[in-house]
């Protein structure tokens, strides 16, 4: 046993270190999505949601960098990454939708004008709707039309489409 610290000493201490290096960059950028969250009146979970994003950013990054520090080769590591790739790929590929919405979601947190509460109108051109934003979720938004119709719209539509917030007055003059 202490002959294996002995010999991988040096690798045990990179290890360590980039453990806690990880931690520290995972715990300022988790505060900051919180802040920003807060500031721009999302709700917490969300945060939450993309706080765990980064999370496993960090982590996939980690494991990239603790190959090195093991003296895993350039060219062992780039095959491996190259088929892992491929693989989820082919995946998303098959899930590009969810994908989308998913990602459209994260853009949301960080720039999305409107705030649960908020009343909009979607400008489309087959079905418009005018309703009040009851919760942003990570693939869609529910939507709560006035005569009290649940809608569920996808992430990845409303950053297409037009939409504009709406005065309660401006909204009966909308529907009538």
């Amino acid at each position: 046993m202490i002959n294996f610290f002995n010999t991988y000493k040096s690798e045990l201490i990179y290890t360590a270190i980039l453990i806690i290096i990880v931690f520290m960059i995972r715990k300022v950028i988790v505060l900051a999505v919180k802040r920003i969250g807060k500031n721009s009146g999302t709700s917490e979970a969300r945060a939450v949601l993309i706080g765990r994003y980064i999370t496993v950013t960090l982590i996939g990054i980690a494991f990239l960098i603790e190959a090195f520090i093991l003296g895993a080769d350039t060219s062992d590591i780039t095959l491996v990454f190259s088929s892992v790739f491929a693989v989820i790929g082919i995946a998303l590929f098959a899930i590009w939708s969810i994908l989308s919405n998913l990602t459209s979601g994260v853009i949301m947190f960080f720039s999305f004008p409107y705030k649960v509460g908020d009343k909009i109108m979607i400008h489309d051109k087959d079905f418009p709707i005018a309703a009040v934003i009851e919760d942003i979720r990570a693939f869609q938004l529910h939507l709560r039309a006035d005569n009290g119709d649940l809608v569920t719209y996808p992430n990845n539509l409303i950053l297409q489409k037009a939409v504009t917030l709406v005065q309660k007055d401006a909204l009966d003059n909308i529907t009538d």
